[in-house]
């Protein structure tokens, strides 16, 4: 796999989020629509895609949340690229890419509906933390959080 940094308005990082949408809708329910407000995020420069035989198969994305802190933002591996690795890459990334440009720690939220998501941040170095911001309140909620390696 290889990754291009994009914005996340470009058609194959919209594509693979909105494929996350249509799975995150089938695994909560009509919960999901509580959390859809938080997954609208502005333009960013700060996306990464994921290609396998030039298709998009893997995405995420951060955004700043103050000067040392960014958020892991809809990560999504396409469901037949799966258990290869493009999740811990994407991630990886998207840590390096963060400490580059000077934050030294990064949150996220993933649900309690995803082990998966949150087997992989536990993997990657991630603690979980009580829920921050938006998310506070939110019982299906999981927050984590990780020093970044600069």
């Amino acid at each position: 796999m290889f990754t291009c940094k994009l914005s996340n308005t470009h058609e194959d990082f919209c594509a693979l989020t909105h494929a996350l949408d249509t799975e995150l809708n089938a695994r909560y329910g009509k919960v999901q629509a509580l959390y859809d407000q938080h997954n609208v995020i502005d333009p960013i420069e700060t996306a990464l895609v994921g290609y396998e035989d030039e298709l998009p198969v893997a995405c995420g994305c951060f955004k700043k949340i103050d000067a040392k802190t960014v958020e892991i933002k809809r990560m999504f591996v396409h469901l037949t690229y799966r258990r290869r690795g493009f999740s811990s890459q994407i991630l990886g990334a998207l840590e390096s890419w963060a400490a580059e440009l000077g934050f030294s720690e990064a949150c996220l939220e993933t649900g309690k509906g995803q082990p998966e998501a949150i087997a992989l941040y536990a993997k990657m170095g991630y603690a979980v933390i009580p829920n921050y911001g938006p998310y506070m309140g939110m019982e299906n909620s999981v927050c984590m959080h990780k020093v970044l390696r600069s």
